[in-house]
């Protein structure tokens, strides 16, 4: 029997206005100390985003959002923060901020493999379940 493990994680908003505090989920971020793991997946629903605020820059808001699983996974263009260790780099990414990227709360949970936990997250919390 696979033994789980436990994680937290993130999810990634983007909050066009932020003086409005209305915002889409892009993403979530997945950390297991156990399983030494620390990935991020986002999608920016650029139509969502567009319905919150037209003048929402995309190109920009794209860019900051691809950075995030750069720095999860501590590659060279993560600059000095993909260096630090997977702990303080998921500390980093979740601290509060007031920006168009924010963070949601961190949760808990136990899973058997981390990259399941962490699509089937996407699934529950950023896409849209399909229309019939």
């Amino acid at each position: 029997m696979p033994t789980t493990s436990s994680f937290e994680y993130a999810v990634v908003r983007v909050v066009p206005r932020v003086d409005r505090e209305e915002f889409v989920n892009c993403g979530v971020i997945l950390f297991c100390l156990e399983r030494d793991f620390l990935e991020a997946c986002v999608e920016l629903d650029s139509v969502r985003v567009r319905r919150l605020w037209p003048e929402a820059d995309l190109p920009l808001i794209e860019a900051h959002l691809q950075a995030i699983p750069l720095i999860c996974a501590g590659a060279v263009g993560a600059g000095p923060i993909g260096k630090l260790s997977r702990r303080e780099r998921f500390h980093w990414l979740v601290a509060p901020r007031s920006t168009v990227i924010q963070l949601s709360p961190v949760h808990a949970g136990l899973c058997e493999d981390p990259r399941r936990a962490l699509e089937a997250l996407m699934d529950r919390t950023v896409r849209l379940p399909a229309q019939p």
